[in-house]
């Protein structure tokens, strides 16, 4: 039972508490996050990481007055226990309740929504530019950034522009090893190599200290001390990239010592100029279990007991999804031809590429939290010669947008995406919704953009992409996929498939909703109206040739989608209708409309959304009201 969270209002109360309390706090912090993973799903192990970082930093700094952005933000809920979101956090990723990241809509401590990985140090440099501007040049601005989010392309850029800055900048490097999967890269290795300098960070502060108070003059002797002085420090300071990029560095230091942790961030709040403190945690510290396999533990399904481990083939295979089903038709194409490769930018884990990882070595690619170099490199690839495949989430592609443009699309080369978690992410929220990839891939000349309606035929996307001499685009959602019973039409470029053909009006759907679209076809045959379903298969082509017709004869179209209404499939019908002059005032799109939408569990979303099959039946019946109205009115 929890004693001092419940008396946390704000960080303010941290003040009172001795270095006693503080630890306990830390330990209830982690009682509380293993009570929220016995319920459900939630990010697990990254937060027992921070747990005693995120209590100093709040014992230190005043982020009411300073600046504060964790990066990613799924590592963010011993933040909201600690300024006073403790009476809420049982709500954690439900609907109406706390968000899994941080949210200015929630509390002031909130700055920003961080989602995606690497953008921290450039909004807090801006916000240390701003307040320096505005006068409040006694503010610090402090960013939380892990080493699997440090080789994105943006943290370089800021960094390229940190020795610039006017304003209190504090880069908090928390290095764990990891980002969700163990992390790679060169990186990676250098500060596994500063992780291991035996110099560590007492001596090698003293030694740097002493040599700082020789005088410089200008003779022999006095020179020799100063280039001996510059030498050491060269030898010594493990940070050596960062400080001839002029960002003082300091550590590595244990980031579970929150004494310790106090001391350090004293000191870097008194430096001037911008500073890195390196700080070293363990993911999943203070939970075995997690600790021992933080990759299962980053997001696992609920735990029904604490401290209870699944068995293993459970762990690791989970249900029938479409990102399984992704997967194994990825490494059937690769068994196939040589020429197949994949790529994925850190996110293996989540895409359930580990089985290619293993079995294709040379020909699997994890480029790290990079995804525009990903692209660029898929681009390279084929180039070449090969097929590559980049598997990556439809909203994580969005980071790479000009790659996809300039390297792939501009040059037409065959690169094939596979885009997961296209549509509603349930519990993840408007950062990881995958809204807008049909917008932003089928306006690409060259691109041939597709969604499969059921699981067999995402198998027959993937073969049919990797043999395209185009580029190829497939988005599927985060859910399992259903097989629809039916004569399935052979798959073929840019051709619909009709189930059935119906008098009464029309539902055109685009993507994992036909099944929702199937059950409501039948539901309305109930009634009595006889409604004939398209399975869309494409945006881009656009059958034309299929759809027009239909578009014509029907008293009333429904369009299904997974996606943003705003430049999504439906637009593509209403663009080609324009075009043909063929009248759509009869039409009406169901999809996510222009607003961000929030978190909860995915069942009811799609229903607020009409994207389920009472939803889409409603509709219709609406639809074919008002058309029997119309017509009894003639």
């Amino acid at each position: 039972m929890a004693e001092l969270l419940p008396s946390i209002k704000s960080p303010e109360d941290l003040q009172n508490f001795n270095t006693a309390q503080l630890n306990q706090l830390a330990t209830e912090i982690r009682e509380v996050l293993c009570n929220l993973v016995a319920t459900r799903t939630a990010h697990f192990a990254s937060n027992l990481g921070v747990v005693e970082l995120c209590i100093a930093l709040h014992r230190t700094f005043d982020f009411e007055q300073d600046r504060l952005i964790w990066d990613t933000g799924h590592q963010v809920y011993p933040h909201k226990l600690v300024t006073g979101r403790y009476d809420q956090f049982n709500t954690m990723r439900t609907k109406g309740g706390l968000m899994g990241y941080p949210n200015p809509n929630e509390s002031p401590y909130d700055l920003f929504m961080t989602g995606h990985a690497g953008a921290s140090v450039s909004t807090v440099m801006g916000l240390a530019s701003g307040d320096y501007l505005a006068g409040h040049g006694d503010r610090h601005a402090v960013a939380v950034i892990g080493d699997g989010a440090f080789p994105c392309g943006m943290v370089f850029e800021a960094l390229n522009n940190a020795k610039t800055l006017k304003g209190n900048l504090i880069i908090i490097l928390n290095d764990n090893k990891m980002s969700i999967c163990p992390r790679v890269g060169g990186v990676a290795d250098y500060f596994d190599r500063l992780r291991m300098n035996p110099f560590y960070t007492g001596f090698k502060h003293e030694i740097v200290k002493a040599l700082n108070m020789v005088p410089v003059f200008g003779d022999p002797t006095e020179r020799f001390l100063a280039q001996l002085k510059e030498g050491v420090k060269a030898g010594l300071h493990g940070g050596m990239l960062f400080e001839e990029l002029g960002v003082n560095y300091i550590g590595p230091i244990d980031g579970h010592n929150i004494p310790l942790l106090r001391k350090y961030l004293e000191m870097v709040k008194s430096q001037k100029g911008p500073t890195l403190l390196h700080v070293v945690t363990e993911k999943g510290h203070g939970y075995d279990p997690a600790a021992e396999d933080p990759v299962y533990y980053h997001t696992p399904p609920a735990i029904c007991k604490p401290g209870e481990v699944k068995e293993e083939e459970t762990k690791r295979e989970g249900s029938k999804a479409y990102t399984n089903y992704a997967r194994d038709a990825i490494a059937a194409v690769m068994r196939r031809n040589e020429k197949v490769t994949v790529l994925t930018a850190a996110m293996c884990q989540g895409t359930k590429m580990e089985p290619l990882r293993e079995e294709f070595g040379e020909r699997f690619f994890d480029t790290g939290i990079c995804e525009s170099h990903t692209v660029a490199f898929a681009a390279g690839q084929a180039k070449a010669g090969l097929r590559p495949v980049v598997n990556i989430y439809s909203t994580f592609l969005q980071r790479s947008f000009d790659q996809v443009f300039q390297e792939v699309a501009l040059q037409d080369l065959p690169v094939v995406f596979t885009m997961d978690r296209a549509g509603i992410t349930a519990a993840d929220g408007p950062t990881h919704h995958g809204m807008y990839d049909v917008g932003y891939m089928r306006m690409f000349p060259n691109m041939i953009v597709m969604a499969p309606g059921d699981a067999d035929e995402l198998t027959a996307m993937v073969d049919f992409a990797v043999e395209v001499d185009h580029p190829t685009a497939i988005r599927y959602p985060k859910t399992n996929a259903e097989n629809i019973k039916r004569d399935r039409a052979p798959l073929e470029l840019g051709k619909a498939e009709v189930f059935r053909r119906g008098q009464d009006g029309a539902v055109i759907c685009y993507g994992a909703q036909l099944a929702e679209a199937n059950k409501a076809v039948e539901m309305l045959a109930k009634d009595g109206l006889d409604i004939t379903l398209v399975n869309a298969r494409f945006v881009k082509p656009f059958d034309a040739e299929t759809i027009l017709p239909i578009l014509r004869e029907s008293p009333f179209v429904v369009t299904v989608e997974e996606g943003a209404l705003l430049t999504g499939f439906g637009s593509a019908l209403l663009e080609e209708a324009a075009d043909a002059g063929v009248d759509a005032s009869h039409v009406k799109r169901l999809g996510i409309p222009d607003v961000f939408v929030q978190h909860g569990d995915r069942a009811e979303i799609l229903a607020e959304l009409q994207l389920d099959s009472l939803g889409i039946a409603t509709v219709c019946r609406e639809l074919a009201g008002v058309q029997r109205k119309v017509s009894s009115s003639h």
